[in-house]
């Protein structure tokens, strides 16, 4: 860049993917899943004796259960399939031998009450799975490998929470990585930009303007990143100094 001459590139970036991501606030999303949890405890607990009285008067049915919200195995299974929960009726079984979702035994059968299945298909409408998380985001980031996603997450660079016994990434943090992904170079790539087009600048260098904000930017995780079109005007203002 010749001597004296300055690039100042004015712009202010907001960003709405970006603003999302930086206001996740994992413990109060875990709170929120915790005290939903307690609440179908509580409700449960009376539904619970209510059909134990059924019980004990023989007037025990399964559609007069469901219409207290406790439904056959079954039959709660069909409803999460019916709402695209892929989740195969084994797997569906172990969990409620695990506890991790919500049952209760009644007579010799044993039901799972609505609202903990209104919980699960909340949370898949909420989340991705780690793996999934992975596998969205590496369609925009093809480099990335899924130990270095773990890492990520490890080092909550990628938001996680965890609900019962599983870690999920809310799907807003994946929309917003998957957004930067698509419209952001970060400083690597801003260089090899650069570079492309001819133009010779050391990492130190372009570092420097960053950190003098003659460049806008926006930092995630301790990472700088660069909307594309920032670095295209930055190659053409360079380009016509040289000229």
């Amino acid at each position: 860049m010749p001597k004296g001459k300055r690039i100042i590139i004015n712009r202010k970036i907001d960003d709405e993917y970006i603003n999302r991501l930086k206001v996740i606030n994992v413990e109060k999303i875990e709170n929120n899943y915790e005290n939903r949890q307690n609440s179908i405890s509580s409700s449960l607990a009376n539904v619970y004796n209510e059909a134990q009285k059924l019980y004990q008067n023989k007037e025990l049915t399964d559609d007069a259960l469901e219409k207290k919200g406790l439904y056959t195995l079954q039959n709660a299974y069909e409803l999460l399939r019916q709402n695209n929960f892929e989740l195969s009726f084994r797997a569906f079984g172990g969990r409620i031998e695990r506890g991790t979702i919500t049952s209760v035994k009644v007579g010799k059968k044993r039901y799972v009450p609505v609202d903990s299945l209104n919980v699960l298909m909340n949370i898949k409408d909420d989340f991705y799975s780690v793996k999934d998380a992975f596998e969205t985001y590496q369609k925009f980031n093809p480099k990335i490998n899924y130990r270095a996603f773990i890492g990520r997450i490890e080092k909550t660079s990628v938001p996680s929470v965890k609900i019962g016994t599983k870690r999920l990434v809310p799907r807003e943090a994946v929309d917003a990585l998957t957004h930067i992904a698509k419209t952001y170079y970060n400083v690597t790539q801003s260089i090899q930009q650069l570079h492309k087009a001819g133009i010779g600048i050391k990492r130190n260098a372009f570092e420097r303007r960053l950190d003098r904000k003659r460049i806008p930017h926006v930092k995630i995780a301790g990472r700088r990143y660069l909307p594309i079109d920032v670095v295209d005007e930055l190659v053409e203002k360079e380009l016509a100094l040289k000229k």
